[in-house]
């Protein structure tokens, strides 16, 4: 007996969405990975450093959703940069999301930028990535911000 094409059609879509359950799931897992095995030793090491320079900093992480890095300006408990990667709501895989947020000094408002994380990195490359370039994109992102705001004419 021929089935009806409704009932494939249907059967189709309750495939469809177990994959994407998959796929978002996978995604989630992969990010945790990211943050554990490559970026929190990034963060820990560049911490050894800046205490070398007495700059303290912090960093956190929500499970499955980002991992965030605040740098306080040097001898002082005022945040100064911040750096975030996020993976997006119900994304399928690591196409992350960076921000930036830092103020100019002390009494500033804090700016925020948000832009994609590590662009030319194909998102099945992430996990490939090394804490040497987590830690480059880091003080990258750190210089270009204090650089403009020590150099901005208002």
């Amino acid at each position: 007996m021929k089935e009806e094409k409704w009932k494939l059609e249907l059967g189709q879509y309750f495939e469809d969405l177990r994959i994407i359950d998959k796929c978002q799931q996978e995604a989630r897992e992969h990010f945790d990975q990211f943050c554990e095995f490559i970026v929190e030793p990034a963060f820990e090491a560049l911490e050894e450093e800046l205490k070398n320079k007495k700059i303290k900093i912090k960093y956190f992480k929500e499970k499955y959703r980002f991992i965030h890095l605040q740098v306080n300006f040097p001898e002082s408990r005022v945040d100064n940069f911040h750096y975030r990667i996020y993976l997006p709501k119900n994304s399928l895989e690591l196409k992350l999301v960076l921000k930036i947020a830092g103020r100019k000094n002390k009494k500033a408002a804090p700016e925020e930028k948000e832009r994609p994380f590590m662009p030319e990195v194909k998102p099945e490359e992430v996990l490939k990535l090394s804490k040497e370039d987590i830690l480059l994109d880091v003080i990258t992102c750190l210089k270009e911000f204090n650089y403009a705001a020590r150099t901005s004419p208002d």
